[in-house]
């Protein structure tokens, strides 16, 4: 006998509970007819992650009149749903067999992620019970995500006589996930003799970022279907005596372009579900507001963009010209304003306070923030989100000005170190130059005194990311850095930096996790400390 299921790949709003539920019941509608059974992501009402909204009693009110809602929808269909479960004052992360107008059946996460940006035992406690529901003659299971990653789980879901397991899935993105997860899924399915039906939450919600990629293995581990990545897309199996038949296999995303797509989502939904419409950002001829310009566009469309050149007394003609040429050619609005007339307004006005003294990164400071100054402004002005351009490298580091080059609402390249980020402009030049050819030949420079070179600061980026690839992502001690290869001086050196700057990190706008430890919510470390 056959039974169709439904991956409902969603992109949800954090906190908006009836919204969410909303959406249950209109796929259901739209559905009913064409599948049996429609699976939706991990703590569906909420979505994911929750976080303290989890604590305020409301939240349990309106899950519950959320949860009537859906039973009203679930006839003639079966809707699996995930949502936050408060029973006998304890509070569950569950999934909800919805059938014939009732809840039927209510499965509790056994598996609490306690790592990296997951934090789930502070909200839930641990659930034991396989549960198990039968339709047209196939048992069917239930697993929510972390669940997957242990046997026990499903081990004992097979062991209650489930032939095809229904796992609902929040999990963030970061390089190379999707393959490593649907690797495991495969040996699990296969160790417990099992189908898997995996279906993801899609797109952005602050830091994270959320793939899709749904998936379905049969109980051999091999691939039946695989939906896209990064977007919303609703995708039909069927099961034929609990064997799920080949359909649509979508290919995996090369290294690069998963990553630009995850800076694209992520930024588009950050903007819009925080109620904007249009950013604006400064744009100096460099690499990295380059690429940040390339992404916005892509994200959010040139028309909703505004950038501003603010050229200084260092400014290479060469980097006007190229900003400018990448403006014109993505047909974005800009204009000139120079920092000139500020930049001098300040260094007469501290010249008294500074006497005596020579210049020194005090000034470079200076210049970045009177660029901050004037994109606040217009951010504040014209009501558009102000995206900041600094990348993972420099933030590690704090080659970056507080209140200055800081300012901004969102960073998009704030996980993305400085050799990526130029890895992406080729990617994104692969079919039409969009970013001008010499902002990705010239040496980087902040272009905050005369001839200015990253270098001149920094050790090269081909050394600098490696190391901090071991120091901030691996946590390799620094006689491990060093035993791998490293010079001693610079190894110390980059980790002082590190050490030293976490404070400019706190204070640093949300961006978007593409590698497995980004700073924020993955990475904590103390400000003070004497470790």
């Amino acid at each position: 006998m056959s039974i169709t299921v439904a991956l409902a790949q969603v992109n949800l709003l954090v906190g908006d509970i009836s919204g969410n539920a909303r959406r249950v019941v209109e796929t259901a509608e739209r559905l009913r007819g064409a599948a049996d059974i429609v699976v939706f992501p991990e703590l569906t009402l909420t979505s994911y992650p929750p976080e303290d909204l989890l604590l305020r009693r409301a939240c349990d009110q309106r899950v519950a009149q959320a949860l009537r809602e859906i039973a009203g929808a679930a006839v003639g269909i079966t809707l699996i749903v995930g949502y936050p479960a408060m029973r006998d004052g304890v509070r569950f992360n569950a999934a909800g067999v919805f059938r014939d107008g009732v809840l039927e059946a209510e499965y509790l996460k056994m598996q609490l992620p306690n790592y990296s940006v997951f934090d789930e035992r502070r909200y839930f406690e641990p659930g034991v019970q396989a549960v198990v529901f039968e339709q047209a003659g196939v048992t069917f299971g239930l697993t929510i995500c972390e669940d997957i990653w242990f046997d026990l789980p499903v081990q004992r879901a097979a062991a209650a006589g489930a032939e095809v397991l229904l796992n609902l899935n929040a999990s963030p993105f970061h390089q190379g996930k999707a393959a490593e997860r649907e690797q495991l899924v495969s040996q699990r399915a296969a160790r417990f003799g099992v189908s898997v039906v995996y279906v993801n939450l899609v797109g952005g919600q602050d830091e994270l970022v959320f793939d899709g990629g749904s998936f379905v293995v049969d109980a051999q581990g091999s691939i039946r279907h695989r939906a896209c990545f990064f977007r919303e897309c609703e995708t039909l199996v069927q099961l034929d005596d609990a064997v799920p038949q080949q359909s649509e296999v979508k290919p995996f995303l090369d290294s690069e372009e998963e990553v630009y797509q995850a800076l694209v989502a992520g930024t588009r939904d950050y903007v819009h579900k925080n109620d904007f419409s249009s950013v604006v950002l400064g744009l100096s001829g460099g690499i990295d507001s380059a690429l940040t310009l390339a992404i916005a566009v892509d994200a959010l469309g040139s028309e909703n963009i505004e950038v501003v050149l603010m050229p200084s007394r260092y400014t290479a003609d060469m980097s006007n010209q190229d900003a400018v040429r990448q403006a014109e050619s993505l047909g974005v609005p800009h204009q000139t304003i120079p920092i000139e007339p500020a930049f001098s307004a300040f260094l007469q006005m501290l010249s008294d306070t500074f006497a005596g003294t020579e210049p020194d990164i005090t000034e470079e400071n200076i210049q970045a923030r009177c660029r901050g100054i004037i994109l606040m402004a217009i951010s504040n002005k014209r009501g558009r989100m102000l995206l900041t351009t600094g990348n993972k490298s420099e933030m590690s580091v704090g080659y970056a000005t507080l209140y200055g080059d800081m300012a901004g609402g969102f960073a998009p390249l704030k996980d993305v170190p400085k050799t990526l980020v130029y890895r992406l402009a080729r990617w994104r030049n692969r079919e039409q130059e969009v970013i001008p050819q010499r902002v990705i030949d010239r040496p980087p420079s902040a272009e905050l005194r005369p001839d200015q070179k990253d270098t001149d600061s920094l050790p090269d980026y081909d050394i600098l990311d490696a190391i901090l690839l071991l120091y901030v992502e691996q946590d390799n001690a620094p006689e491990e850095i060093v035993a791998a290869g490293y010079d001693r001086a610079t190894v110390e050196r980059v980790v002082r930096l590190v050490d030293q700057n976490e404070y400019k990190r706190r204070q640093a706008p949300p961006g978007i996790k593409i590698t497995r430890r980004a700073y924020g919510r993955d990475r904590r470390y103390p400000i003070v400390n004497g470790f």
